[in-house]
């Protein structure tokens, strides 16, 4: 397996220290913090290790605060419910003594119902699109630090963006985004990995389609950006080493917060997942980009 995956899947398998008790690893992927699709899936992950015979439909979450990478994450299971048909657990995650991050999350027996769906939007597929890391090096030259990092570090996903990005003088556009993600190796068959994956990747490019209309300078640093809150629903069978497109779209933005939904099909046209996020999305002036620059204990 790709190291890079193998790695990712040793960050989601979390360590058991007691029966509801789970302690996790962190990676930088560039960013200021713990990446918040990292907590996410462990969160899911620790859940899915206090359920048997029944998978998750449906999660809720909310980021209290920003995670230390450089310190463990202590994932705190409460057992809230065990039905005939459904379960529910409220997953806690803990660094330096105080609450990071909260999840609610509900399992069910796999069984049949009425079925429909939403259409699959009609975009190019993913074969012959560039992969998002793909980035002109005189590009790369003139981005921040963080930036660059995000963009050439390795990662578990391939991410090809039916439309290529503009990372240095974006023009307004429509907050609509499609991006082709699949797991860059074979995954084993187990399906509750493949949810806890595809939580992981959710948190990738879906606030940032709140920006589009209005063409904000990345390139230049000066965007602050964190996830608020992320809920999550998985309606049919899917596979993350399998190409998905990940359909996004932005009805909001006000009050220095991003609002966007997303959609997961399966290549052959099938809804897989639904998603939906809010999060702080801040314009920082210039004199505040420069004290950054200058002193990286303010970064981020």
């Amino acid at each position: 397996m790709h190291p890079v995956l193998k790695d990712l899947l040793h960050l989601l398998k979390l360590e058991r220290i007691e029966d509801n008790i789970f302690r996790g690893e962190s990676r930088d992927i560039g960013g200021a913090q713990v990446f918040g699709g990292q907590v996410l899936g462990q969160a899911l992950s620790a859940a899915h290790h206090t359920v048997e015979g029944r998978r998750a439909h449906s999660l809720h979450a909310y980021f209290l605060r920003r995670g230390d990478m450089s310190a463990p994450i202590i994932y705190d299971v409460d057992r809230s419910r065990d039905g005939g048909s459904f379960s529910v657990r409220r997953v806690v995650a803990i660094q330096h003594g105080r609450p990071i991050f909260n999840l609610a999350a509900s399992f069910q027996v796999p069984e049949s119902g009425l079925e429909h769906q939403a259409a699959m939007p009609d975009v190019e597929g993913p074969d012959g699109l560039p992969d998002l890391t793909e980035v002109a090096p005189h590009i790369l030259d003139k981005i921040p630090e963080k930036m660059h990092r995000y963009l050439t570090n390795k990662r578990p996903f391939e991410f090809r963006p039916v439309h290529a990005m503009d990372f240095m003088t974006p023009e307004p556009q429509p907050p609509v985004k499609h991006v082709w993600i699949k797991a860059v190796d074979q995954l084993p068959d187990e399906p509750g990995l493949h949810q806890n994956l595809l939580a992981y990747m959710s948190d990738y490019e879906l606030l940032g389609t709140s920006t589009l209309p209005h063409g904000l300078p990345f390139g230049q640093g000066r965007v602050m950006m964190a996830s608020l809150d992320h809920a999550l629903w998985f309606h049919r069978e899917f596979r993350v080493d399998d190409w998905l497109l990940y359909s996004m779209d932005s009805p909001n933005s006000s009050g220095a917060r991003g609002f966007a939904r997303g959609q997961f099909f399966s290549r052959d046209g099938r809804l897989v997942a639904s998603t939906t996020q809010e999060g702080l999305v801040r314009l920082l002036a210039e004199e505040s980009v420069g004290a950054k620059r200058s002193d990286p204990k303010k970064q981020g």
